[in-house]
């Protein structure tokens, strides 16, 4: 389900875009979350990472730790998803050398 304009703030999403290195960007994620919201973030991050790597979802779970649940959630999002996780990956893959 998206998230519809009236029910979000884009205050939060242009907060994040005025952050101009990973040194920021991490010190405000730490200030805006709890430890845990940001290990979920960073599981599923890498969770997604993975699925678009080709890995199966048992090397993804011993990999990760991340439920059979949050696999399937997170593949659901890769594959049907807005196309954020697509874009994003395309522009790392983009900046490798």
């Amino acid at each position: 389900m998206k998230i519809g304009k009236k029910e979000k703030s884009g205050q939060l999403y242009k907060a994040i875009l005025q952050l101009q290195n990973e040194e920021e960007c991490y010190e405000f994620f730490q200030d805006l979350c709890t430890v845990a919201e940001l290990r979920s973030m960073e599981q599923r991050f890498e969770v997604a990472s993975l699925l678009d790597d080709g890995m199966i979802y048992n090397e993804i779970l011993e990999r990760t730790g991340a439920s059979s649940a949050t696999i399937s959630r997170v593949n659901r999002s890769l594959n049907y998803g807005t196309g954020a996780y697509v874009r994003l990956f395309s522009r790392i893959k983009d900046k490798k050398p």
